[in-house]
């Protein structure tokens, strides 16, 4: 999927900073790798896309800067599939050592105490890694103990965020259906509510610990209500479909078994293979109790009506000049991105859109 551009996503998010002078920085060294291409990168919902691309110079040095974003964020530097990841708070510089043949095994970064901790952690993950095999490291409970440590020390930092949305081989680390692990989410999300309540990301960590708060122990030092189970399940949407006709997205939860919540772009570049995943979704599970609630954020509303009329599911238009705090509720940061409904809250957060069909399919 194209991501939107820079200049589209600020007029989309309605973010001020993240339009302004205001800039971040990172430089470095890459140890032989004089004239080496490195991508830049950023993620909206787990998907990775390239900012820009920076050559080294006959030294090896490199350097960037980008239009700060005005809250917290991971960013990271890929050469040849490799990656390095970097936090960025505001305006800050980050400094990065590494070498071409040991690019992200061996490298150092300076510059902030989270761009520390997150080199400290991820060299935590690929030590145990190495020693015990992906598998291993997932139920290490030496090494997720010594990475809660980390989370808690700031568990309102975006190092904590990091931590517990990091995957190996597709799997979280931080299992938040395993009652110990939701208790560090658990933990992040109360963090984030208190002191982080405009963030994106805040939302969805609440929604992450209360959809598994089932699973927590009964005897926890903090409260399982210190987020308050009362929180709402999802944030409701009222918009018009392509015949005029108002529908809210709390229409659709209440009258059917599960809901496929959709932001997308109809003229987007992979707007059709997206909705093409999704009718095979509600081919299958439609007459069993499956709606889908899409919402587009398409310029151009003429050419909305034109696809919208030929969908068989609820269709509803966001102007993108008045979707950011819709976005913003749901931290989406790209189109398309993909949430399944069931019970009256949200229940899954579809990275991959292939997996769509599937991840409905436990609903039924």
């Amino acid at each position: 999927m194209k991501h939107i551009s820079t200049a589209t996503g600020c007029a989309l998010l309605f973010i001020a900073a993240a339009c302004s002078n205001n800039q971040w920085h990172v430089k470095g060294t890459l140890e032989s790798g004089a004239g080496k291409e490195i991508l830049v990168q950023a993620s909206d919902n787990g998907r990775w896309y390239t900012l820009d691309t920076i050559t080294t110079g006959k030294n090896g040095k490199f350097e960037y800067s980008h239009t700060a974003m005005g809250r917290p964020d991971v960013y990271r530097l890929n050469l040849d599939g490799r990656n390095i990841y970097f936090p960025i708070d505001s305006i800050e510089t980050v400094t990065v050592a590494t070498t071409d043949s040991l690019f992200d095994a061996s490298y150092t970064i300076e510059g902030s105490a989270a761009a520390e901790a997150m080199m400290e952690a991820d060299r935590k993950l690929m030590d145990a890694v190495r020693a015990k095999g992906a598998e291993s490291a997932l139920t290490d409970s030496e090494l997720k103990r010594e990475l809660a440590q980390t989370i808690l020390a700031d568990p309102s930092g975006i190092v904590a965020y990091y931590i517990i949305s990091k995957q190996i081989n597709g799997r979280y680390l931080f299992n938040p259906a395993d009652r110990m692990d939701n208790r560090v989410i658990g933990a992040v999300a109360n963090a984030y509510s208190e002191k982080r309540p405009d963030d994106p990301r805040t939302s969805y960590l609440k929604q992450l610990y209360l959809a598994n708060r089932v699973a927590m122990n009964p005897d926890l030092t903090m409260p399982a209500d210190t987020i308050q189970a009362t929180e709402l399940a999802y944030f409701d949407i009222s918009l018009t479909n392509e015949k005029g006709d108002t529908i809210s997205l709390s229409d659709a939860v209440n009258r059917n078994k599960a809901v496929i919540l959709s932001f997308t772009a109809y003229t987007a570049e992979g707007s059709t293979a997206y909705n093409a995943l999704l009718a095979e979704a509600y081919r299958r599970y439609h007459n069993q109790g499956l709606e889908i609630y899409q919402v587009a954020f398409d310029d151009d509303e003429f050419q909305w009506k034109k696809s919208a009329k030929n969908l068989p599911w609820i269709t509803v238009y966001h102007p993108s000049t008045q979707g950011a705090q819709t976005l913003m509720n749901y931290n989406v940061q790209g189109l398309p991105t993909t949430f399944v409904l069931a019970n009256g809250q949200i229940t899954d957060r579809v990275t991959d859109p292939a997996a769509i069909s599937t991840t409905v399919g436990r609903h039924f």
